[in-house]
């Protein structure tokens, strides 16, 4: 083969190369457009009213280019739930083993979980009014069990007290509890915190006995 057949291959195939490189970018960038238009509209209208046609027509494609990317709405509901908690971390509960002062726990958990529910409630009063059993939706419930696990263990409450203390922390981890006590009694985040340390404190309180700990609840 002459030194120009082998340049004209050599020079070919880098064209190829770039061209699929370039092909697989733009089918990169149109699989990200309609993921964010998604989750613009997941986050506006809900889940349950958005149609194939409103990403399509908001990602600037056809209805076919979406299905292409993705073929069932699965598929479409985890690259979207995917990006979306990627973008907003959950609370890392197991940083609060830290504390070891259950009561001062609990505060820490409260305080950076209704922080994450103030900066996500656009989306997630959607996500949870529309999709709230969708399996996509599964592990962000596992998360917030796992955080009241973590928010339990400090405590030396045993038997039917400690299953009242696990329930009463699981309440006030609650997006749905945040979102009453500060959407509709109109309670800032930190009374909102004062008021449910007090309540689960309740919780754990023996009957018998004259002092708790809720009495070492700030006032």
């Amino acid at each position: 083969m002459s030194s120009f057949a082998v340049r004209h291959v050599s020079l070919f195939s880098v064209s190829r190369s770039y061209q699929l490189k370039r092909r697989a970018e733009r089918q990169d960038q149109t699989r990200q457009r309609i993921i964010e238009a998604a989750i613009g509209l997941h986050q506006t209208i809900g889940p349950a009213a958005t149609t194939v046609s409103e990403i399509a027509e908001r990602a600037e494609v056809g209805r076919v280019t979406v299905y292409r990317h993705f073929p069932d709405e699965p598929t479409l509901a985890r690259a979207c739930s995917g990006q979306y908690f990627e973008r907003h971390p959950l609370p890392d509960p197991d940083r609060w083993r830290a504390v070891s002062d259950p009561v001062e726990r609990l505060r820490t958990g409260l305080r950076e979980t209704y922080t994450y529910h103030r900066t996500t409630q656009t989306m997630i009063t959607h996500v949870l009014a529309d999709a709230r059993d969708h399996p996509v939706v599964a592990p962000y419930h596992a998360h917030w069990r796992h955080a009241a696990e973590v928010l339990t263990e400090p405590w030396r409450e045993r038997g039917r007290r400690r299953k009242l203390l696990r329930a009463g922390i699981a309440v006030a981890l609650s997006f749905d509890t945040w979102r009453t006590l500060t959407r509709e009694q109109q309670l800032s985040d930190d009374h909102a915190i004062e008021l449910m340390l007090r309540l689960t404190c309740d919780c754990a309180r023996d009957p018998r006995q004259p002092t708790n700990n809720a009495a070492r609840v700030k006032r």
